[in-house]
């Protein structure tokens, strides 16, 4: 348990934080599911539409530092390509 009061104060900073990238973080996973769903049902007009709206999501997750810069590269990639190969 904290006992200065600067500890006491970074904890519930620590708390606002986790729940403002929770929240950033849930966001992100719900714009690629779409993406996801739409290449699943086959649609790739809706698929494109997707990764076009998920895509500056995922990489403000990166400057928020959610994700590792790679990460969000390396899901782009993979999505992009199997969208491409949908056609």
């Amino acid at each position: 348990m904290a006992n200065t009061p600067q500890a006491k104060k970074r904890a519930r900073q620590n708390e606002r934080r986790a729940a403002v990238n929770k929240m950033r973080r849930t966001g992100i996973r719900t714009e690629l599911r779409k993406v996801e769903e739409a290449l699943a049902a086959g649609d790739k007009d809706a698929a494109a539409a997707a990764l076009k709206a998920a895509q500056p999501k995922l990489m403000r997750g990166v400057t928020k530092g959610i994700y590792h810069k790679n990460t969000a590269a390396r899901k782009m990639s993979r999505l992009s390509s199997r969208v491409k190969a949908l056609g």
